[in-house]
């Protein structure tokens, strides 16, 4: 048995040497694999984390592309190693792709349409955005979709190109967006009193913004009475907080000040039938 054993081992010593060194080759181009990804994974770190000045959601997005690829040429590497014929491997796996690619050609638009709008810089993560019907505050975007969040904690996962094909929205893009405050007051009321009514709101509330500067003006003559409107610019971030509060403050603020608030109303005349007249 053990004369048995030497023999096999002197046989087999070859293979089994260049099999060793296979694999510590193939464990060394992992572990190279493993360090670089390591390092782009720090360098995109840096970059999310505002040091080098670059878009996170455009960061993410490359990050997403870049391990990918050294996940791919480490492969390759290692089957090379191993005796592999790379070269109709890749042939191959250049054929699929052309295949799955027409099989796919609606995720590929996605894709497409995901790199576009990350570096058209259309959006960014956090950014209120309007589409299609569909609104909310951007959580993610990745190579297919985009995840938005409804102001109701609504999940939305949208293809990118069902985003890039159609207008967009973006209220958080400027940085800063107007409100229109509006009340209608009774053909009886002053409108002078209605206007000084606003204009103490406009002092009062020091989150609007100076440049431009708020403006108060009758916006219509309706039917049961006369709209005033407080056109005023604010920051995206505190705009809700400020309308929400202001739009209570004019109510209250218009009936201290003697103003009336009118309902819908329609005025109905009824003619009598002519002396005379039957049926």
């Amino acid at each position: 048995m053990k004369d048995w054993l030497i023999g096999l081992w002197d046989a087999q010593i070859g293979s089994l040497l260049s099999i060793g060194g296979k694999l510590l080759k193939g464990a060394l181009v992992y572990l190279a694999g493993r360090l670089v990804w390591k390092l782009i994974k720090k360098i995109f770190d840096r970059a999310q984390s505002g040091k080098l000045k670059v878009d996170d959601t455009l960061a993410g997005l490359f990050r997403m592309l870049l391990k990918y690829t050294v996940v791919l040429i480490s492969a390759i590497m290692i089957l090379d190693i191993f005796g592999m014929n790379t070269t109709s491997l890749i042939a191959l796996l250049g054929a699929a792709g052309v295949a799955v690619g027409l099989a796919l050609k609606d995720t590929l638009s996605n894709i497409a349409a995901g790199i576009v709008l990350v570096v058209m810089r259309a959006f960014r993560r956090g950014d209120y955005i309007e589409f299609g019907g569909y609104s909310g505050t951007v959580r993610e975007i990745d190579l297919f979709t985009t995840i938005l969040e409804t102001p109701d904690g609504i999940y939305i996962s949208a293809p990118n190109s069902s985003i890039w094909g159609v207008p967009l929205k973006n209220y958080s893009r400027n940085g800063k967006r107007r409100m229109d405050l509006s009340v209608s007051i009774s053909y009886t009321d002053s409108i002078d009193t209605a206007f000084g009514v606003m204009r103490e709101i406009i002092a009062q509330e020091t989150r609007f913004l100076s440049d431009p500067a708020p403006q108060v003006l009758v916006q219509s003559l309706g039917d049961s009475g006369v709209t005033i409107q407080l056109r005023a610019w604010a920051r995206g971030e505190v705009y809700w907080d400020i309308y929400w509060n202001q739009m209570r403050t004019i109510k209250e603020k218009i009936e201290a000040a003697g103003l009336s608030i009118p309902f819908p109303q329609r005025d109905l005349h009824i003619i009598p039938p002519e002396a005379g007249h039957k049926g």
